[in-house]
């Protein structure tokens, strides 16, 4: 049962980094704001995650749109709004930026909904932290 659940993962995975145009987009994060690292401790965690195993990184680039909204799009709304990024990658909360993207994003919350709170937590404020 594991091995499917497994394989079955990495092929939406595979999926998503083919939809999402399957390259890393690094250039636009050396131009990167710094972390504040006082007012959000766990972001350096969340850009490991966001760059890594959430492969985040294929979808969202820091000041333009590719497939999904900029990172500095999402800390301004979610910012703006209060509302938890957090608890948006659980998949329990409606989309608040790009409703027509979401059927792709929720492909992402089979892989999101298993981080734990506290990477949910990072990955916010990772994102919090690139906002202007």
């Amino acid at each position: 049962m594991k091995i499917k659940i497994n394989i079955l993962l990495s092929v939406m995975l595979l999926a998503i980094s083919i939809s999402c145009g399957g390259k890393k987009a690094d250039q636009d994060f050396d131009k990167k704001p710094s972390i504040d690292k006082a007012t959000y401790p766990l972001a350096e965690k969340g850009k490991e995650i966001f760059e890594g195993k959430g492969i985040c990184i294929n979808c969202h680039k820091l000041d333009i749109k590719l497939v999904g909204p900029s990172i500095q799009e999402m800390a301004k709304i979610y910012k703006e709004k209060k509302i938890s990024i957090a608890t948006f990658l659980t998949g329990t909360e409606e989309p608040v930026i790009d409703p027509e993207q979401y059927e792709v994003m929720k492909i992402n919350f089979e892989l999101t909904k298993n981080f734990t709170d506290e990477e949910r937590l990072a990955l916010e404020q990772y994102i919090f932290s690139q906002g202007k």
